[in-house]
This record gives structure tokens, C-alpha cells and sequence, in this order.
């Protein structure tokens, strides 16, 4: 090849260049975007310690999370017995209003009951006496509205003659032996009772039968066969 020819060349390739240069930094800049889009792709492994670091705070999360939500179920606990105890407290204040509404006379009425036994005692003398008199026939008179009071107070007489002896309502003052009521009955009634709606006020003073006396000319059996 001659010198003119390799000039021509060498001057065709400067030309390139030279028209080459001024989009070098635009080739530079995309390469070097790609390769930091590359280097970001890459999945960078973390380092030992920084894994053990971020387990320990999962744990520790755990642990508060457990620890919270024993403290909500315990004071959740807290306050449904709360809430159980207001209700029983509320039952039982309005029982005992009820009560004491139900029973406010029972004071009264069991300082009223001796005086009317007393009343009831001079009446029944009166009539052992066997004189009818215009006195007699008023003591009666206040004797039955003495009653009816009672009686629309809520007061029931217990009346036990005759009866079964029982221990709620009724007290034992002796036991005798009697042939014509059996044993465990009352003989005879030496007091009233009386009761309030479902309270008792007074038991009954009663005489309980032991049953049959036992007679002195029964055979013992012998001791030998």
C-alpha cells in the first residue's frame, strides 16, 4: 500500500474518532447506569451477626406480644368478676329491701302477741266463770277484731293439736305417755304460735305423746331358751 493510501486511511479514522467523541459520556453514563442496575439486582447475603441480631428482636416481639395478651385475658378476668359481683350485690341489696318491706311489722307484732295471749286468758276465765255478762260478750268482740288485725297483717296461728310434732314450728315442753294418741303427736297445745307470711314469729308450746304406756304385768323373756 503506498504512503498516500495509509495517509488517507489514518485521516479517514482520526475523522471517526474525532466525530465519535462527543457521544463518549452518554456511552460512559449508560454503561455505568447498567452496571449499577446489575449491581442492585444482585442479592447482597447479610452478614451472620446481623441475622442473629434480627432473630433476637423477633423473639423479643414474641415474648412481649405473649406477655400482653396474658395481662388483657387477666384483667379481662378482672372484670367480668367485677361485673359477676355488682350483679350479686344488686340482687341481694334488693332482697333485703324486699324483706324488710315484707317483714317491717314483725317487732311490733311480736310485742303485740303476749299482750294478746293475756287478753285471750282473761276471756277464757270470764267463761269458766259461767256467768254471761254484756263485759264477756265485748271482751269477744275485741278479741275477734285483735284477730282480724293479726290476720290482715300476714299472721297465721299455728295451730298444733293433734298434729305431728314439728321442730320448725312447734316446741316440745314435755312428753307424756298416752294411750289414745300415738307416739310423736301433740296432746296438747299450751301456747300459740304464730308466724309471719313464711318467718316464724313464735313456735308453738306443745305437749308430745310418748305413746302407749308400757305395762308393769308384761312377760321379760328369760335370758335362758
Amino acid at each position: 500500500m503506498s504512503e498516500a493510501n495509509q495517509e488517507k486511511e489514518f485521516a479517514a479514522e482520526q475523522k471517526l474518532i474525532d466525530d465519535m467523541a462527543p457521544l463518549q459520556p452518554a456511552l460512559e453514563s449508560g454503561v455505568v447506569e447498567e452496571e449499577n442496575s446489575a449491581m442492585r439486582n444482585v442479592e447482597t447475603p447479610s452478614a451472620p451477626g446481623e441475622e442473629s441480631a434480627e432473630a433476637r428482636r423477633s423473639d423479643g416481639s414474641q415474648d412481649d406480644l405473649a406477655q400482653l395478651k396474658a395481662e388483657l385475658n387477666k384483667y379481662k378476668d378482672i372484670a367480668l368478676r367485677s361485673v359477676a359481683d355488682l350483679d350479686n350485690y344488686r340482687k341481694r341489696m334488693a332482697r333485703e329491701k324486699d324483706d324488710a318491706i315484707r317483714y317491717a311489722n314483725t317487732s311490733f307484732l311480736e310485742r303485740l302477741i303476749p299482750i294478746l295471749d293475756n287478753f285471750e286468758l282473761g276471756l277464757q276465765a270470764a267463761k269458766a266463770g259461767g256467768a254471761h255478762s254484756a263485759v264477756q260478750d265485748g271482751m269477744m268482740i275485741v278479741f275477734k277484731q285483735l284477730q282480724e288485725f293479726l290476720a290482715s297483717c300476714g299472721v297465721e296461728t299455728i295451730d298444733a293439736t293433734g298434729k305431728h310434732f314439728d321442730p320448725n314450728l312447734q316446741e316440745a315442753i314435755a312428753q307424756e305417755e298416752n294411750a289414745d294418741v300415738a307416739e310423736g303427736f301433740v296432746i296438747r297445745q299450751l301456747r300459740k304460735g304464730y308466724r309471719l307470711k313464711d318467718r316464724l314469729i313464735r313456735p308453738a308450746n306443745v305437749v308430745v305423746s310418748k305413746g302407749a304406756p308400757v305395762s308393769k304385768d308384761a312377760v321379760t323373756p328369760s335370758a335362758g331358751t
